[in-house]
């Protein structure tokens, strides 16, 4: 192995790597830099903070990016697959991290996008070793990849029975009540079914309102289907683990994950050897 080789899989094990103790730090670090950085542009939204320490928080801005731009550097060159990095998902969060600052110099708005930084916070579970929760985590998106077709028949339903409150409300009611077209009252019912009630648009007349009392009633019978077909969903799942003790058993003994694939010998999360209780 020569020098460079070396070079990489040191800066490897500390940036990527979690269980040395110089990986545990720089991982506290660079999520206490996240955070800070992210609050600096949410001070830097308020008006009054902008204008007195505007050129302070800009400067910090472009000091937490450099840093930032460098970190993702050294993680390409010390990653050995680096498509497969670039292409993950922390990969993408990574590089969405540091465009904003960049694309600023052309569009200035787009600086406030760097609060997207926040979801590099979740390499947390990583150091506080809370991967073994991933697995709850799968069974809730296996749940929801189960119920895909059953949640889009669903909405199609939601979606046809807006137009029609919303036809029904431009009809009654017309442009005199601020229904002036089909959208604003699709909008209006939109906004009654997903009980939010802003407001803004009143029915006036006493048809309207007793429609409108059917858009609330039926809002709230809507919002328990959804959580009726997930609820089954996740039932399910928890039954098949139930069953099949091997696939409830397959733990990893450095990290603790389980909910691995029958055949995996190796962990998807760190690699390790899974030991099979």
């Amino acid at each position: 192995m020569n020098d460079t080789s070396k070079a990489q899989k040191k800066i490897y094990d500390v940036i990527f790597g979690y269980e040395s103790k110089a990986g545990r730090w720089f991982d506290i670090v660079l999520i206490l830099l996240i955070i800070v950085s992210v609050i600096a542009v949410l001070l830097d939204s308020i008006a009054s903070l902008h204008e007195r320490y505007g050129a302070l928080l800009y400067r910090l801005e472009w000091l937490f990016t450099i840093l930032f731009t460098v970190e993702y550097l050294l993680r390409l060159y010390s990653t050995p697959d680096k498509r497969r990095y670039i292409f993950s998902f922390y990969g993408v969060v990574d590089l969405l991290s540091i465009l904003p600052t960049y694309i600023a110099f052309f569009y200035p708005s787009a600086v406030y996008l760097i609060v997207v930084r926040i979801m590099r916070v979740l390499r947390v579970f990583r150091i506080l070793k809370l991967l073994r929760y991933m697995g709850e985590a799968n069974m809730l998106y296996a749940a929801l990849l189960q119920a895909r077709r059953k949640i889009l028949v669903f909405l199609f339903s939601v979606t046809t029975l807006i137009i029609i409150f919303g036809a029904l409300m431009f009809i009654i009611e017309g442009g005199k009540n601020g229904f002036d077209n089909i959208p604003q009252s699709i909008y209006w019912a939109i906004v009654t079914i997903t009980t939010v009630g802003y407001g803004d648009i009143v029915p006036q007349t006493p048809l309207g309102q007793f429609i409108a009392g059917i858009a609330m009633i039926s809002g709230y019978a809507i919002i328990a289907v959804p959580t009726g077909i997930i609820g089954a969903e996740l039932m399910q799942q928890v039954q098949e683990r139930s069953k099949n003790p091997k696939l409830e058993g397959s733990e990893c003994t450095s990290c603790k994950a389980t909910g691995h694939d029958l055949d995996a010998r190796h962990c998807k999360y760190c690699g390790n050897l899974i030991h099979q209780k």
